[in-house]
């Protein structure tokens, strides 16, 4: 429901999302309960293995060192300058103008107060916020991009986690439709999809309405593309994706560790038969990012995502971040089905010149993660990795091209919306209200 109304809630599903804004550990993540063959020790050492692995890499790749100073140090790259006021734009018109499959805007549920999403900000807060001091903190492309986080950062991070459930986040309220806007337009990104996450709060977890409707009044459809989230546990969930498919909603975005589930579980099949069904794509958190707690890692795991892509052929699904820091077990997986898609945010250079070479550029997908990082980070290791003669198909595709393969209806003259008109009606009014 939405905040405005009077909240009714059990004590236990308050539990459940104070327990996601604290990183998991209170009462979901409990690692004794851990299926046999879910999790195990062989899994933590991979995880360990590959962290280590990356920093004693970092720099000795194909690009060799690839340090900055802040995302304004990017300029030192050909394609990027400095405008007046200081920010980072990208002035080389010779790149293609990317659509961006994974953005997110300033979160604020439970507690804290609604954000005004139309409201500009002198300086956009990223929530790793390299551009705070000038030099800005030092940025690795050649990391997974969480790896350039400090201890304080961190710290910092989940701080302003637990701010967007309790008391408002100051990092948040930067994250408006202007600024993605503005930092769009000065990174040649044309469009970008908008994708809630549902915890399964009692209330204050409307993102995909809140989100729908700022978006409507901004009048910013053509350029943000409003994606949707359900709740693997909540009852309503597949009245909730008719819903919301009826009102243009084409992704769906779900996160086996936020929202604790195995992506194979048996009931989560009907989702995936009805998402099939209403010709949306699934875009699933793929893989473990390194920085959410060890209780929550298990869910991610490559080979929980097989079931899906094995059992839903018709189904597209797009494996977010490449399977993180699982990217090679993920891509081992992607490989071998036609459905799957990788989204490539926050992989190295390197790696990612590796994910080109065994791809040869299909089914990747151009995202940047905003708010968490300047859509420039992503740019940047793109435009990189495909400066070499022998790899400049590969630019286009990644950038612009296996979108609008995914979404034809893009380079098509109607709405999202006008995909599903045949569901318009009672569902749609009853969860979007205009």
């Amino acid at each position: 429901m939405s905040r405005s109304g009077t909240p009714d809630f059990d004590r236990r599903q308050l539990i459940r999302g104070l327990s996601t804004l604290a990183g998991g550990t209170l009462l979901w993540g409990c690692a004794d309960d851990t299926p046999p063959g879910r999790y195990g020790k062989l899994d933590r050492e991979r995880l360990a293995k590959q962290r280590q692995d990356e920093r004693a890499n970092t720099g000795r790749g194909p690009f060799g060192p690839q340090v900055y100073q802040g995302y304004r140090g990017l300029a030192e790259l050909p394609w990027f300058d400095l405008d007046a006021s200081g920010a980072l734009v990208c002035t080389d018109d010779s790149v293609p103008h990317a659509i961006d499959v994974h953005c997110h805007l300033g979160i604020s549920v439970l507690f804290a107060p609604e954000i005004d999403l139309q409201a500009g900000t002198a300086r956009v807060r990223h929530l790793l916020d390299c551009d705070a001091e000038n030099p800005g903190c030092r940025l690795d492309l050649d990391l997974y991009a969480n790896g350039n986080f400090t201890d304080d950062q961190l710290a910092a991070l989940r701080l302003s986690t637990l701010a967007q459930g309790l008391w408002g986040s100051r990092f948040a309220e930067t994250q408006t439709i202007p600024g993605l806007l503005a930092e769009m337009e000065a990174m040649h990104v044309e469009r970008a999809f908008i994708l809630p996450i549902k915890t399964g709060m009692p209330f204050g977890d409307d993102l995909t309405e809140r989100w729908m409707r700022a978006i409507r009044v901004a009048g910013a459809e053509e350029r943000l593309l409003a994606g949707q989230s359900v709740h693997p546990r909540e009852d309503a969930r597949l009245e909730e994706l008719r819903a919301h498919a009826a009102n243009g909603a084409r992704m769906v975005k779900l996160h086996p560790t936020v929202q604790s589930f195995y992506p194979d579980d048996l009931s989560m099949m009907p989702l995936y038969e009805e998402a099939q069904r209403l010709g949306l794509v699934v875009f699933f958190h793929g893989g473990r990012a390194g920085i959410e707690p060890e209780s929550r890692h298990r869910f991610a795991l490559p080979r929980h995502y097989q079931a899906v892509l094995a059992e839903f052929p018709r189904l597209q699904v797009v494996l977010g971040h490449a399977g993180a820091r699982d990217v090679d077990a993920m891509l081992d997986l992607a490989l071998g089905y036609d459905n799957a898609w990788l989204g490539i945010h926050g992989q190295s250079v390197t790696r990612l010149d590796d994910i080109i070479d065994r791809t040869g550029g299909e089914r990747l997908l151009f995202g940047s993660d905003w708010p968490f990082y300047h859509i420039g980070m992503s740019l940047a290791k793109v435009l990189l990795c495909t400066e070499s003669r022998h790899r400049r198909f590969a630019r286009g595709r990644i950038l612009r091209d296996n979108a609008l393969a995914l979404f034809p209806e893009l380079t098509q003259g109607y709405t999202l919306a006008g995909r599903f008109e045949n569901l318009l009606g009672t569902e749609a009014e009853k969860f979007v209200s205009g």
